[in-house]
């Protein structure tokens, strides 16, 4: 049964797609409006039936389906076969044969753009497959065409609202085949139910290409009376709202594009008009496409690399990711052990300048800030002096020079800039070096493997170095001197703050630390373990049961039935990365312990960032989602952890926007996994654990 129902899902999301939408009930109402003309609603079901089941018939997984990506371009050409044609059975036919064509042209041109061009396929091969039908129709003597049977209409309503209102309306109705006042009330409807981001981008890109054109031609009426603008829409929607991270800019992006967009459809009418085919939704995908294609190539900061089933989805995804993982993909350990301090950061004072100024020097300091003991004079006197140079990632030793000397205090290596060093190639595609060791100190030779932590050798004053320090840097050859590539440090401490992934200041003392063994064991979640929950909320009670499964991708989520939490450990921190669903229960697990270092000591603190829809109900979420869209920074939700005696966490979540002081409380269990969580008057505790379905 539950199979069946996923099914049905699957099918109703192909047609909320066409709207850019990811909902099922949307998708419900929308079919439904597509039996305003039977044909029209019958053609689509049997459409995207067949694609459907052709589909599974070539091994798609259900997986893969659900959301309705691969066959809603099907379910378009079965609706543009059920406006042309009256339903009898050659037509049936026709619909099948059409479907199933557009579903493998789908799969083909989604593997091409996807792998070659990095951009969406869009409504591509519905343009394409229409396209052809409509020039073969005229051979298809056995079908009828659609002014010669009735369909249902609501074309009275027009005498009532004016034209530049209902213009719109019928516009959108278009997108489905139904150009209808009635219909564009509907659709309208639905999309400012989903989301108030893509109902604004509908209304701004219509009124502006629609007076864009009318200023192009000269009447009002006629540009508000043209069906064809719901290019504008959709141009509007796609570059404001779904590839783009919603702003500002985007939405500028969107209206730029719309604008153009009109010498387009006014190009394309006139030339398709030759052959009898409509415009269909070639200036829509001619501009989208050509838009994604060149901000991809430019690397605008705003493309959206995941997109979520809404655009406020998206932008709370984008800006949550953003605070929450501050440092790069290239992540790498800090290069000793104990205190030191950040002497030269990126595009530092001195030499981390032009190609070389993603580089770190470090030194060890006092109390007071100093490098050195009394007059500084000696090297001995300086504090970092051949203290151990530690591996900071896992990799193969490709270079090391170990022979030059070291300066004494005053002079540099002018021949030699980074003097005694040895060059480290990670296997996730990039070299790191680290320089100025101590002369003969180095204990690793060219193709030794390391790892993170392996003794390297001492910290020195070789090359251009003016006093002891380390120098590291990520670069993409095995090259002396390569140019730098941006890079961040994981897992350490500074005033009593741990820190996951980021970058510290100049001047910062750090402290590297290691993952605890007990700790990571307590969060490791193997698959089918098994949780059973007690919920106490006030005088209410209630079970949560919790299931570990894997993802298609690899990543492991707990599934509680009614949602499913990503979770995840990376470089000596467990997160949790994301919900899916809205089972109330995970939002909570989720704010009382978005990520966790894998390190414990006492009143040790950590920073995250909570995505708004985890903290805030569905209203305040919309409404602060909206705004944020025209300023970033609005909906920020901070998340503050520490550690207690007997490894208890203390959290407080804190957010102006949204109007959030919240304390809670965390306790882990002995063996694995979280014990229980205290927020407000909720408390859930931990009842049962079992380590698999036969446990």
């Amino acid at each position: 049964m539950g199979k069946i129902v996923r099914e049905i899902k699957a099918v109703l999301n192909s047609y909320s797609e066409i709207l850019f939408l990811e909902s099922y009930v949307a998708g419900f109402v929308i079919l439904l409006v597509t039996f305003l003309n039977p044909n029209l609603g019958g053609a689509g079901i049997i459409s995207i039936i067949s694609a459907y089941l052709f589909a599974r018939f070539l091994g798609i997984g259900e997986t893969f389906l659900k959301t309705g990506f691969y066959t809603y371009n099907s379910l378009l050409v079965g609706l543009s076969i059920g406006y042309l044609f009256k339903l009898t059975p050659l037509t049936v036919f026709f619909v099948i044969a059409s479907s199933i064509t557009t579903l493998i042209f789908s799969i083909m041109l989604y593997s091409i753009f996807s792998y070659y061009l990095k951009i969406p396929i869009l409504s591509l091969p519905f343009v394409v497959i229409s396209s052809t039908i409509y020039l073969a129709v005229s051979n298809y003597t056995n079908l009828f065409v659609n002014a010669l049977y009735p369909h249902i209409n609501f074309s009275f309503l027009e005498n009532y609202i004016p034209l530049w209102i209902s213009g719109f309306l019928k516009s959108l109705g278009t997108i489905m085949f139904l150009p209808d006042v009635f219909v564009g009330i509907v659709f309208s409807a639905i999309i400012f139910f989903v989301s108030r981001i893509l109902f604004m981008l509908s209304v701004i890109g219509y009124y502006t290409g629609t007076i864009t054109a009318a200023f192009l031609t000269g009447s009002y009426d006629v540009a508000f009376s043209d069906i064809s603008h719901f290019n504008f829409i959709l141009i509007s929607i796609a570059l404001g709202g779904i590839f783009l991270i919603p702003s500002v800019k985007s939405y500028l992006i969107a209206i730029t594009g719309v604008i153009i967009s009109t010498t387009v459809l006014s190009a394309i009418k006139t030339f398709w008009s030759f052959y009898g085919i409509p415009a269909f939704t070639l200036p829509f995908n001619f501009i989208s496409l050509t838009f994604i294609y060149v901000l991809g190539v430019l690397g605008f900061p705003y493309m959206a690399k995941v997109i979520r089933k809404t655009p406020e989805e998206t932008l709370d995804f984008y800006l949550t990711n953003i605070k929450r993982y501050r440092g790069s993909h290239n992540t790498i350990h800090l290069p000793f052990s104990g205190k030191w301090t950040v002497w030269q950061g990126f595009d530092g004072r001195w030499t981390h300048k032009g190609n070389w100024k993603y580089a770190y020097d470090f030194v060890i300091t006092d109390e007071s800030g100093k490098t050195y003991r009394n007059e500084g004079k000696q090297l001995t006197d300086y504090f970092a002096y051949r203290k151990p140079v530690l591996s900071p990632v896992r990799g193969r030793v490709v270079k090391v020079i170990s022979d030059l000397p070291d300066n004494p205090i005053g002079q540099v290596d002018r021949e030699n800039n980074w003097g005694n060093l040895i060059i480290i190639y990670d296997q996730r595609g990039f070299f790191v070096e680290i320089s100025h060791l101590s002369q003969n100190s180095i204990r690793v030779k060219e193709g030794d493997w390391v790892e993170v932590g392996t003794f390297l050798g001492l910290c020195g004053n070789s090359g251009y170095s003016p006093q002891p320090h380390i120098h590291i840097q990520v670069q993409p050859s095995a090259d002396i001197g390569s140019y730098t590539l941006p890079f961040s440090f994981v897992s350490y401490i500074s005033q009593n703050r741990f820190f996951s992934n980021d970058i510290p200041k100049e001047g910062e003392v750090v402290e590297p630390v290691f993952p605890d063994k007990s700790l990571e064991i307590k969060m490791t979640f193997i698959l089918d373990y098994s949780f059973e929950y007690e919920v106490i909320k006030g005088k209410r009670k209630d079970n949560l049961y919790l299931t570990v499964k894997m993802a298609p991708d690899g990543t492991f989520y707990f599934d509680s039935g009614k949602g499913q939490l990503y979770f995840g450990k990376y470089e000596g921190t467990f997160y949790f990365y994301r919900i899916d669903g809205e089972d109330p229960y995970l939002k909570l697990f989720f704010l009382a312990l978005p990520r966790m270092p894998l390190f414990y000591r006492e009143g040790i603190e950590w920073e995250d960032f909570l995505p708004v829809k985890i903290a805030s109900g569905e209203i305040k979420k919309s409404l602060i989602l909206f705004l944020s869209s025209f300023n970033h920074n609005l909906a920020q939700i901070h998340y503050t952890g520490r550690f207690e005696k007997d490894m208890k966490i203390y959290g407080r979540i804190t957010s102006k926007a949204l109007s959030i002081d919240e304390e809670l409380q965390v306790e882990l269990d002995e063996t694995v996994g979280i014990k229980s969580i205290k927020f407000k008057d909720t408390h859930i505790k931990l009842k049962k654990f079992i380590h698999s379905k036969e446990g």
